[in-house]
């Protein structure tokens, strides 16, 4: 008899789904946004949230710096909740990311955000919210409950959303075309073997996580995911500083996750992962194309800056598995609560 899935393994894979609705729903919300920064023309833009949904607004950063030329600046929610400080955001634009707009202290970042004169938009997956009630906009995530603990398709809906919004305000063509591939090349990978990899992790008392651009903000949340679920101990770098300092801890077979999207900086993070492999570290890319080491060879959107967000949806499922065979529950990872409220 087959062991039932896990609400983490099910929850993942209404992805495609999800963010299909999602783009499909929103699109006036994505025309006004787009309406508001053609108006406004900020020269800055803030963002605000905690673990995954900060991961989301990272992805958000690379790609909106990328895309649009406006820098995207992340605001520490202390910043209001603890320290009380006022911000100066005069015709500024401020996103806060959060998949159930309940905690304090973001809810009190947004406040100060809009004291301090900017149009708050909420991203979030719970429209009834605080956070939701009190931003001037609210991006839905479309994505239904979310029981386990282990955000996953909440996650890919967050970046989905601020990659619509990015598209919309950008009149990127490419990147709009690349986002109605998105449920598609996400359902496409169902049935991508990852033994090979699991058994790495598997075996694994400590990994890197690597990537850059949009891929880094995956690695984060790849990191944070091994972390939570598997108990295994993880960190994320940008390919580019892990050649620096934290290159000293690779040892042969220390496991190295790579997320190598065929974007302008493909080549530099093949020549890092040559360099890795020649140190004995065990690579393990996720990427469009073929390398070297445990490839992962993932579908694409036609659009390498959106592609890791294709590669976390098998991550995840790899992730999934490691933690089952570790006699770990994913869904209910120790010590963690599904809406965690931070002052």
């Amino acid at each position: 008899m087959s062991e039932p899935q896990s609400l983490m393994l099910q929850e993942a894979g209404q992805s495609p789904e999800v963010v299909a609705t999602l783009l499909r729903k929103e699109k006036p919300v994505f025309d006004e946004i787009a309406k508001l920064f053609s108006k406004s023309a900020p020269s800055v833009v803030t963002t605000a949230a905690r673990g995954s949904s900060d991961h989301a607004a990272t992805f958000f950063k690379y790609l909106f710096e990328i895309t649009c030329g406006i820098p995207v600046a992340s605001v520490g929610p202390s910043i209001a909740s603890v320290y009380g400080a006022p911000l100066r955001l005069k015709g500024g634009i401020h996103f806060t990311v959060s998949q159930s707009g309940a905690s304090p202290d973001i809810v009190a970042l947004q406040e100060a955000a809009k004291r301090g004169g900017a149009t708050t938009i909420a991203v979030v997956n719970v429209t009834d919210s605080p956070l939701a009630k009190q931003a001037d906009l609210v991006l839905d995530l479309n994505a239904g409950a979310e029981k386990s603990v282990a955000a996953t398709k909440s996650f890919i809906a967050s970046v989905a959303a601020l990659s619509g919004v990015t598209a919309a305000i950008g009149a990127n063509g490419d990147l709009q075309a690349a986002l109605e591939k998105l449920p598609e090349a996400l359902g496409a990978t169902s049935g991508i073997d990852t033994h090979a990899a699991e058994d790495v992790l598997f075996n694994a008392t400590s990994l890197y996580t690597g990537g850059r651009g949009p891929a880094f903000a995956i690695a984060l949340e790849a990191a944070l995911k091994a972390k939570e679920t598997s108990g295994l101990h993880a960190e994320a770098f940008s390919l580019a500083e892990l050649m620096h300092g934290p290159m000293r801890l690779v040892q042969p077979g220390f496991p190295i996750l790579a997320f190598t999207p065929d974007d302008a900086a493909y080549a530099n993070n093949v020549k890092a992962l040559e360099r890795l492999s020649k140190l004995g570290a065990t690579t393990v890319p996720f990427s469009t194309r073929e390398l070297p080491g445990i490839n992962l060879r993932i579908p694409t959107t036609g659009n390498g800056l959106l592609d890791p967000l294709v590669s976390l949806l098998v991550y995840y499922r790899m992730i999934e598995a490691v933690t089952r065979r570790k006699g770990f529950d994913p869904d209910k990872p120790a010590n963690l609560l599904k809406v965690t409220e931070t002052v």
